[in-house]
């Protein structure tokens, strides 16, 4: 790697362009997005993301689990003090990226015998990234974000997808247009429901299905809830009263994944 280029002032230009994606309006102005952390930048290089710069901790140097890749893309040394401001963590990371947002794909979607994951108004950001990691463990052909939903690409959302952001389809979506065009290709959408017929585990996840989770707090939208085919139950033993989503939407992808492979 040649030496690189190395930015000490938080009021140099790129580091105030950087810092303003830590803000929804910046990010959907520009199209791009932050990851922090070795492992985040490590999976966007190994998924050929659309990297626009790689910034490390001068002090610190070049992260060795990322020294192989230090030929790709343009590398920048900064201080700790521009690293601080470029980022949304307590701790500063010892490097971040600026990536750009992919370009939406529906054909994951509809993918032969497709598993989607769909959230409807799931706000938690802790919540949405594990969904996306429990899809990718899974297996499942995407996730779709609905109105309501947390930014995908708040840093937090894309911190607790831990790479997984990377490895499949995640698509924000209008569900009133999407639902309908699912439900004409013979795809089936299941909710969850307390008053279910099936158990998840006795419901058929082997033909085309997409599972619907709403809020903790509100459940499905009136329009998701109409559209759905079939609610299942996950049976609960002990006296919990609830799974949050995250829990929930795990249960139902494993049971789906143990029908579909096991």
């Amino acid at each position: 790697m040649k030496q690189p280029m190395i930015i000490t002032s938080i009021h140099n230009e790129r580091v105030k362009q950087w810092a303003s994606l830590l803000d929804k309006k910046y990010r959907d102005r520009t199209g791009q997005f932050l990851i922090e952390g070795i492992h985040l930048v490590k999976e966007a290089l190994l998924a050929g993301a659309a990297i626009r710069a790689i910034v490390y901790d001068a002090d610190r140097g070049v992260p060795l689990e990322l020294e192989s890749f230090a030929g790709q893309g343009e590398w920048i040394a900064a201080s700790p003090a521009v690293m601080a401001k470029c980022t949304g963590t307590d701790s500063p990371p010892p490097v971040f990226a600026a990536v750009d947002k992919p370009q939406r794909d529906d054909a994951a979607l509809f993918a032969e015998n497709s598993l989607v994951v769909v959230l409807d108004g799931v706000r938690d950001p802790g919540n949405v990234g594990t969904i996306i990691r429990g899809a990718d463990a899974a297996g499942a052909d995407a996730v779709v974000l609905g109105k309501g939903c947390v930014d995908l690409y708040n840093p937090k959302t894309v911190r607790s997808t831990m790479g997984s952001l990377f490895h499949l389809p995640v698509v924000e979506a209008d569900l009133a247009e999407l639902l309908p065009q699912a439900k004409a290709r013979g795809i089936k959408l299941v909710g969850t429901s307390l008053q279910a017929r099936h158990t998840c585990y006795s419901y058929d996840w082997k033909q085309p299905s997409w599972m619907l989770f709403g809020s903790e707090n509100d459940g499905l939208s009136p329009s998701s809830l109409e559209a759905v085919d079939e609610a299942v139950i996950i049976p609960m033993k002990g006296k919990a009263e609830s799974l949050n989503v995250a829990m929930a939407a795990t249960v139902l992808l494993y049971e789906a994944l143990r029908q579909r492979e096991f």
